[in-house]
Parts: C-alpha cells; sequence; structure tokens
C-alpha cells in the first residue's frame, strides 16, 4: 500500500528513517515527505499555505533506502501531509504514519504534537493516520527499530475499512523489542500528570520552564503503561462532534 512518512523533527532525524525503514520492509511502497528542519510542537499547524507562494522543497537520497523517494519542505508537517494526500507528488497515500518522535507523546501533549498532528490532518482528509513516538531518553539513545517493529504491526489496524479513517497513538518502551511487556489499550493522561510549568520576566522576556512532576498517572493511562514497560496505543477521535449537546438552548437562554 503507498504510505506517506513524516514526522515533525525533521528529515534528517533517525526516527523517520527507522520507521520507513520498517514500512518499506513489510512490503508497503513509501514516500517520505517531511519538514527541513525540526518543527516540534507545531501540532496541525499549515500556515497561510496557498496565500503565502511557492513552498521549497528538496529531493534527496537515504543510503538505508535507496529505492524510496524522500522530500524535504520548508513546512509543518502537516502541510507535507495536505500535499501528498491531493496528490502533489503522485498517487496519495492510503495512510499517513507520522515519526518516530524521540519522546513520548502522551496525555494533553497530543494537542501540541507535530507527530500526532500530521495524523490527525490525514484524517480530516479521509486518510488513515499513525502516529509513532518512543520514550524519551536522557542519553539520547534509542532503540528506533522497537518502535518502528510496533509502527509496521499497527498498519493492518489503522487500515481496516470502517465508517471513517481511523487515527491510532501509539507509544512505545525505549528498550529492546524483546524487553517491551506487550501492547495494551491506553486513555490519555488527565493534564498535569505529565508536566508543570513556570513563568517568570527578566526583561521584559517571558521564560517558560518545564518540568517533570511527581504525580503518578492512573495505571490504565498512556504515561503509565509506557513507564511500565508497555506500548501504548490511543485510538484518537479526529474532526468529529464531540457527544454534547445543550450548548444551543443555553446561548438561546443567556441572551433572553
Amino acid at each position: 500500500m503507498p504510505i506517506l512518512v513524516t514526522n515533525d523533527d525533521g528529515v534528517d532525524s533517525p526516527g523517520i528513517v527507522a520507521l520507513a525503514r520498517a514500512l518499506a520492509r513489510a512490503g508497503h511502497e513509501i514516500l517520505v515527505v517531511a519538514p527541513a528542519s525540526d518543527r516540534s510542537g507545531s501540532s496541525a499547524a499549515i500556515g497561510p499555505l496557498h496565500r503565502s507562494g511557492p513552498i521549497p522543497f528538496t529531493e534527496s537520497a537515504w543510503p538505508e533506502l535507496p529505492d524510496t523517494r524522500v522530500l524535504s519542505i520548508d513546512a509543518p508537517p502537516a502541510t507535507a501531509v495536505y500535499a501528498a494526500c491531493l496528490g502533489a507528488f503522485g498517487e496519495p497515500p492510503q495512510l499517513v504514519a507520522s515519526g518516530i518522535n524521540p519522546g513520548a507523546n502522551t496525555g494533553h501533549l497530543v494537542l501540541h504534537s507535530g507527530t500526532v498532528g500530521a495524523a490527525l490532518t490525514a484524517a480530516g482528509l479521509g486518510v488513515p493516520g499513525l502516529a509513532a513516538s518512543v520514550q524519551w531518553s536522557e542519553s539520547r539513545e534509542y532503540h528506533w527499530d522497537t518502535a518502528a517493529a510496533f509502527a509496521a504491526a499497527a498498519v493492518d489496524w489503522v487500515t481496516e475499512p470502517v465508517s471513517g479513517p481511523r487515527v491510532l497513538n501509539l507509544n512505545v518502551p525505549n528498550l529492546p523489542l524483546g524487553g517491551v511487556k506487550g501492547v495494551r489499550e491506553a486513555r490519555l493522561a488527565p493534564y498535569g500528570t505529565v508536566w508543570t510549568a513556570s513563568a517568570a520576566t527578566d526583561g521584559g522576556d517571558l521564560l517558560l520552564e518545564f518540568k517533570g512532576n511527581d504525580v503518578e498517572p492512573d495505571p490504565d493511562t498512556d504515561l503509565a503503561l509506557v513507564r511500565a514497560g508497555y506500548a501504548a496505543v490511543s485510538p484518537l477521535l479526529g474532526m468529529e462532534r464531540a457527544p454534547l449537546a445543550g450548548a444551543a438552548d443555553a446561548i438561546t437562554a443567556a441572551l433572553g
């Protein structure tokens, strides 16, 4: 199947190479379109697109995948998804695989993650999306192939025909493949169990400091499961209406 591989860390990240390699080995047709530089935290941002003029892109080659087309664009990953899904580079993909991000995208962080944002953008265009991340390593040494193996194994489920495109957020411990305890369905960790933040001003500048906190997340959350050595999978809703009602009546009543 034709798969678009992208990320938010840039086309030179080892994580995207590992992901593309695993998917190619599984027999899929791979097109890589990724940002030319680090666009972490870009969520599903696309910028003005048609009002900004041409978007520069370059084509390169990876020694690890000499037969794979690799493009880098001067734009966030969601723009790469738009371009590929609209046919800019040939046949539109049947799946968008985003990652592998160095550092888990768990809990409320999925809102800000460019890795997850690319997968959600795909769903908005009617294409299934898979976001893959590996647990953060203080030493910056990562078991990329472990996360890549789980991502390749998730393709069949993500692309299974259903009423609408599926989006799966996959977070994998930074362990050898044999060290991962298994795969678990996970709910998103609530806000506050991943980061705390403080802000201070100094000479007119706003400084934000993020610190990991000591709150223990519930054991069925994505954060807790990854810490416990499991690969955590969380299906996400894309552009869908929340199952809530009453807003119109409340606004009408408030207007008198």
